[in-house]
């Protein structure tokens, strides 16, 4: 009796463990399966509309861009072209953005050539009100602040997207330090940008962005109570006011994350104003 006990015992055993393992494969399954999407690339239409649309409560779809009209801007240090005019296809219309400066970004210690950034900006904006007599850093201030924006961003030689990344992060912890010095971050808008501010750092995976491959990283204009948002093409979209405004500000403070960008936008801006 005891024999056929175990006997009975181990035949349950064995028709147990296939399903066991199937089980255990299936989890294994789906586990690939999230990893492997969480780090592919989204489209800049529907995929990352959904992000934005999430991050702001109305519908942001962002299709391709509509192929560029008229005449370019060649950055001189790389060569690398920027359409004049800027138009990106949206579900919530976007304006036409025109091209206000080109630099290129350089690892300072080395001189090496990072990326070359093309500034847009709606300046037909009707909400831009400033004097012609304003300085250059009051007027991109009052742009930045009152205007959709896009930075473009054309890596000269093939990089990834965490490499930017970690230069974004360290320059907006700088911005951070600086503004909290100067008095113009507030203790709570500190406190409330810590959430969307590692969800920015999340956002780039570690994979390769090949030469020349735009980066297009939008500013959301002012909407009257709602967060503006800022908006990075194939990868999704982070809403807080103070960290959507002051990454663009970042490459203009001093001498700029570019000095040629800042000096190519001061004699753009030169004229502009009332």
């Amino acid at each position: 009796m005891l024999h056929l006990f175990q006997r009975v015992a181990a035949h349950i055993c064995t028709l147990q463990r296939p399903t066991l393992t199937a089980a255990r494969r299936g989890l294994h399954t789906r586990i690939s399966v999230k990893h492997s999407v969480s780090y592919r690339p989204l489209i800049w239409g529907s995929a990352l509309a959904l992000s934005a649309a999430v991050a702001v409560g109305s519908s942001v779809h962002l299709d391709a861009d509509v192929p560029p009209q008229g005449d370019t801007t060649t950055d001189p240090a790389t060569a690398i072209t920027f359409p004049n005019k800027l138009r990106i296809q949206s579900k919530t219309p976007l304006p036409t953005f025109t091209l206000v400066g080109v630099g290129v970004r350089t690892v300072s210690f080395i001189g090496l050539k990072v990326y070359s950034i093309g500034f847009y900006a709606d300046l037909d904006n009707p909400n831009l009100n400033i004097s012609k007599s304003a300085s250059l850093e009051e007027k991109l201030d009052h742009i930045v602040r009152n205007s959709a924006c896009v930075l473009r961003i054309m890596p000269t030689r093939s990089t990834s997207y965490g490499h930017l990344r970690d230069g974004f992060i360290r320059a907006l912890q700088k911005r951070m330090v600086f503004c909290r010095q100067r008095g113009t971050l507030s203790p709570e808008e500190e406190a409330a940008v810590q959430s969307p501010f590692r969800k920015f750092k999340s956002m780039f995976p570690n994979t390769p962005l090949t030469k020349h491959t735009p980066l297009d990283i939008l500013l959301t204009p002012p909407e009257a109570g709602q967060e503006r948002t800022l908006v990075v093409r194939d990868l999704g979209a982070v809403q807080n006011d103070w960290l959507a405004r002051e990454f663009v500000l970042t490459y203009f403070e001093g001498d700029g994350l570019s000095p040629p960008l800042k000096q190519s936008v001061a004699q753009r801006l030169e004229s502009f104003g009332k």
